[in-house]
């Protein structure tokens, strides 16, 4: 039974990279990865990226959704969703749609709530542009 409901199982993982492994550069995926080793660098999909205990990530991370029990620094945009275990540990900002965080979590950082991903984006909108967005909640 998997303890985490809202976690993929380890048979739903299209691709996991061991604890023994290191990777630097751009990372990209399709459906689902969990990282058990070390990682630097950026990581995209519009998938999910499982950050597993123990795992030591530096990067600038722009996924679907992301769980979060091992350590991430960089910032982080999750469009759908961002999970942080206990276990978990995360330095840098981020911007998701949903956010879940269990008791015991170290965060530093900022959080940025995104309303509808795709609709808007506030790093590239005008001011006139955020200004009608707001009018139209």
């Amino acid at each position: 039974m998997n303890p985490n409901p809202s976690a993929p199982s380890v048979q739903d993982f299209k691709t996991i990279l061991g604890p023994e492994t290191v990777f630097r550069g751009v990372l990209r995926f399709g459906e689902s990865l969990k990282i058990l080793g070390r990682c630097e660098g950026r990581i995209e999909s519009q998938g999910t990226l499982v950050v597993g205990k123990g795992a030591e990530i530096v990067a600038e991370i722009k996924v679907g959704a992301i769980i979060v029990a091992g350590s991430v620094k960089g910032n982080i945009e999750a469009t759908n969703q961002t999970e942080m275990l206990s276990t978990g540990k995360v330095f840098g900002n981020v911007r998701t749609s949903e956010l879940k965080m269990e008791d015991g979590v170290v965060f530093e950082g900022r959080v940025e709530m995104l309303k509808n991903s795709d609709s808007l984006d506030i790093f590239s909108a005008t001011a006139t542009q955020l200004k009608q967005s707001l009018e139209t909640l």
